[in-house]
């Protein structure tokens, strides 16, 4: 007896014995039942019509060696599964159509499970604990989807389409045989195989794949799921839960169902799943305030596949199920998560769910700050939700978050861009949260906010509800505000406006809303978009005087050796006038606004009388408008004494030639 030999022991076994014997349990690391598959059919027909014709024949049928492991008291076989899996579907049809599914047998049946497929267990002790009506005209696959017992998602599950296909080929090859659950259980042995077990031997991914090349490598989401439930069975989190108000029965089953009918992508939905599994892993790690929770959260931001059971706690876990559970419920109730409101580069394809769970890799920080503020409101007012109170909840964290510090060229970067900032501004949604029922109401009256995470923007957020709060019975000022800071140049920041109408911040009653009204609409009927920016808007400012100076150019400079001139900028592009705005040149353009009130960027142009002591050079620029309508580059170069002004041909020339110069 060779080596082999002495440490395994084998003996054969049919189907039946090995399942009267042995628990059989499917593990984790196999891969999908292939042998039910379309394009399988040949293997599978060649399979079945060996099986059909053993037992027609009556002769035995020794089937190759399936090896296993006896892990918890249960045979998980190493090599082997699709022909266990054929058996048993085989096994059971052959009860179903003689009737012999009484107790005893259901209780035999019951023995074959998948370890951590839930979907695929559930599935066979359905079949098998729910009746069913065979006859050769009817389609078994059919019968049993429409069956009240079915879940949608098994419909996508491959295992059990595998499993249907199969069966409906048994059912078409060997529903005529009679006795055929008699042939199946004889002692005789009809089809039987050659058991062996590998004794103290773990099954491993390695083993597995060196054993089976064929076998399909398991999804993140598969890896994560049975570890997840590993984890959660070792930490007792639901010991004493309903197993249909598990965490592996409802992945498996409600959960499954509300991404597959509207995650589902390729035939697949573990990457949806994974994508917003790791999204709350990364909200949960900022709301604990858990050690390495930097490296966690850029980690999980960078490869949400880097998900891993260990980074939930207790009350993580909790709150993931929460989530799961609130957007099965919103999803159920056609509850509109579609913001009416401008989300400028954040603004999600569909709605936040939906871009959190797709499988682009460039979700912004943002956008998972805003998944959060919206999961946290749906949490605090599912049963109760109001579509103007979500909005208004949003609209004060779209302005917290859109608030970035602009560069004088109009470089805009994000706000939040770090883990760092994603940590701090988790945490103010969280503290806010409290009140995101009635944001307006709750900020008017708040007197400390702890988080320091954009303070200044938190701090105007606060004045705009004590406005409305002290005007609550004009209930046109609510859209006059909104209606401004949904402004392209402001988003989300009214501080400008306020300062054109010389607001007193220490006095609410000194807010002129008739001004305040004036103010944006003019804001909003001149500067909302890039094409807005003209030449005569360069040429009204040139016009617009504070403290004797004309010089609204100031904001921009750089040496130009070859004209021995300082370079200044007439404003390039749009985004430019929102550093403008909040510069120390901010006069020059709220003079501006103001004029512009009642009167047009022409009537300010041609009605301009330039002081004594303007330069030329500068006239000619505000009253030839063909003068600037050559300058494309939007740059001038002014020597010390003012004397002249070159109109540059680029921001960087390296010579004069091209450059008009004007006296």
């Amino acid at each position: 007896m060779n080596e082999f030999d002495k440490k395994y022991k084998g003996k054969t076994f049919s189907f039946y014995e090995l399942i009267n014997t042995h628990n059989i349990e499917i593990p984790i690391i196999q891969r999908d039942y292939a042998q039910g598959r379309e394009d399988k059919k040949e293997i599978r027909d060649n399979f079945l019509n060996a099986l059909y014709n053993s037992l027609e024949g009556n002769y035995q049928l020794k089937l190759d060696f399936i090896y296993g492991s006896i892990v918890n008291d249960a045979f998980q076989p190493l090599d082997g599964q699709q022909r266990l899996t054929t058996l048993f579907l085989l096994h059971w049809y052959a009860a179903t159509k003689d009737k012999c599914l009484d107790y005893n047998v259901q209780k035999t049946l019951n023995r074959f499970s998948y370890e951590t497929r839930i979907s695929s267990r559930d599935f066979c002790k359905s079949i098998i604990n729910n009746r069913i009506i065979i006859n050769k005209d009817n389609s078994i696959s059919n019968i049993i989807i429409d069956s009240p017992w079915f879940y949608l998602s098994w419909k996508k599950d491959p295992t059990i389409r595998a499993m249907l296909r199969t069966i409906d080929d048994i059912h078409n090859k060997f529903c005529l045989i009679d006795n055929l659950w008699k042939k199946l259980i004889s002692a005789t042995l009809p089809i039987c195989f050659y058991y062996v077990e590998l004794e103290n031997i773990g099954l491993t991914d390695d083993l597995y794949i060196k054993m089976n090349a064929r076998g399909k490598l398991l999804s993140t989401f598969e890896k994560f799921k049975a570890g997840f439930q590993k984890y959660i069975n070792s930490n007792k989190w639901e010991e004493s839960h309903n197993p249909t108000d598990t965490f592996a029965f409802k992945i498996d089953t409600k959960w499954s169902d509300l991404f597959w009918a509207n995650f589902s992508n390729k035939q697949s939905i573990d990457d949806s799943l994974v994508h917003f599994i790791s999204t709350i892993a990364m909200i949960r790690h900022a709301i604990e305030k858990k050690e390495e929770r930097i490296n966690h959260i850029t980690r999980l931001n960078d490869n949400p596949d880097s998900i891993r059971p260990e980074l939930f706690s207790k009350d993580s876990f909790c709150y993931l199920k929460k989530c799961f559970d609130l957007y099965c419920n919103i999803l159920e109730s056609n509850i509109d998560l579609n913001l009416n409101l401008p989300l400028w580069r954040h603004k999600p394809s569909k709605d936040f769910l939906s871009q959190i769970v797709s499988e682009n890799e460039n979700i912004s920080y943002t956008q998972k700050v805003l998944f959060y503020a919206q999961t946290e409101f749906l949490m605090y007012n599912y049963q109760n939700f109001k579509k103007e109170k979500f909005e208004d909840w949003m609209r004060v964290i779209r302005n917290i978050v859109s608030r970035g510090n602009i560069e004088v060229t109009g470089k805009r970067p994000d706000i939040i861009r770090s883990p760092q900032t994603f940590d701090g501004v988790i945490n103010l949604i969280s503290e806010l949260s409290e009140g995101c029922s009635d944001i307006y109401n709750y900020l008017s009256k708040v007197e400390k906010i702890n988080s320091s995470f954009a303070r200044s923007q938190v701090e105007e957020e606060k004045l705009k509800a004590k406005l409305l709060m002290y005007n609550k019975e004009n209930i046109a000022l609510k859209n006059i505000i909104f209606e401004v800071e949904d402004n392209d140049l402001l988003m989300g920041r009214i501080e400008f406006a306020l300062s054109c109408i010389n607001f007193d911040y220490s006095e609410i009653s000194s807010f002129d809303i008739e001004k305040f009204n004036k103010v944006g609409q003019v804001i909003n009927r001149y500067f909302s978009k890039e094409t807005d920016i003209s030449n005569d808007i360069r040429r009204a400012l040139l016009t617009i005087g504070v403290n004797g100076k004309y010089e609204y150019y100031e904001y921009w400079w750089s040496f130009w050796y070859v004209g021995n001139a300082n370079k200044r900028c007439l404003i390039d592009k749009f985004r430019e006038l929102e550093y403008y705005i909040y510069s120390d040149c901010k006069l020059y353009f709220k003079e501006l606004v103001l004029k512009l009130i009642d009167n047009s960027l022409r009537d300010i142009i041609e009605n301009f009388v330039p002081p004594h002591n303007m330069p030329n050079w500068k006239i000619q620029l505000i009253k030839t408008p063909a003068l600037l309508d050559k300058n494309t580059s939007h740059y001038i170069a002014i020597p010390e004494d003012n004397s002249y002004c070159y109109l540059l041909k680029s921001k960087r020339p390296r010579d004069i030639d091209g450059s008009i110069k004007i006296k």
